[in-house]
């Protein structure tokens, strides 16, 4: 078995934790309102800032016999350099004040989700770092681009309000590919151990992020 299939396999628990959390289905049906979608991209806008800086100190920690993944590393740099000024003018796009998203403070689960992956990278092996772009990646791929098309027709938003969702959608499935090919070329033990760690992890920080954002109002509530 591939070391991908392998991944997928022993995360796969935790995996249906998060598809499970509730707002997740809600997304999936279109039923959350505005704030919950400006809420959603908000805390999207306060991990993403995060990517790029992120890879790059995957990168500078690698050591010698991991130093082949710097290649792949560098390339995911130039995908996803400027992803957060997307969900900005998302923010835009709903009405929302794209300024006040940045300047606001993330909830304590981003932050957690954020500063556990520099933690990893930092103190641990930085090449766990991979399993959080499983889960975000993965998830997205899976997930965003049904959710983006219900809550479009559901809050009659326009297409400019979802380019971060649509990005990271079902038309992604080629940076997905090649994830799955830099996994499938990981042999040592313990860096395995520690992106199925990693995923793990991921998972319920992540989707503690989820449940984290706030519910619909009561006033709309089955509406």
């Amino acid at each position: 078995m591939q070391f991908y299939d392998i991944l997928c396999q022993q995360t796969e628990p935790q995996r249906q934790q998060l598809i499970g959390t509730p707002l997740i289905g809600q997304a999936l049906t279109g039923d959350i309102d505005l704030d919950q979608y400006v809420a959603f991209l908000t805390q999207a806008y306060h991990h993403v800032k995060h990517t790029v800086p992120l890879m790059m100190a995957c990168g500078s920690r690698l050591n010698n016999d991991q130093a082949w993944l710097r290649q792949a590393i560098a390339e995911y740099v130039q995908e996803e350099i400027g992803h957060e000024a997307w969900i900005l003018s998302d923010i835009a796009a709903c009405g929302g004040d794209p300024d006040l998203a940045r300047r606001s403070q993330p909830l304590p689960a981003t932050e957690l989700m954020v500063a556990y992956a520099y933690h990893g990278i930092d103190r641990g092996n930085p090449v766990g770092f991979f399993g959080m772009v499983h889960v975000l990646e993965g998830t997205s791929t899976a997930l965003a681009t049904q959710a983006a098309q219900t809550i479009q027709l559901r809050l009659d938003l326009p297409d400019a309000a979802f380019s971060y969702l649509t990005s990271h959608g079902s038309l992604d499935l080629e940076h997905v590919a090649f994830f799955v090919n830099l996994m499938n070329q990981l042999q040592n033990e313990a860096d395995r151990a520690a992106v199925i760690h990693g995923a793990r992890m991921m998972y319920r920080l992540y989707g503690d992020i989820f449940r984290s954002l706030p519910q619909r109002a009561p006033s709309l509530a089955g509406v």
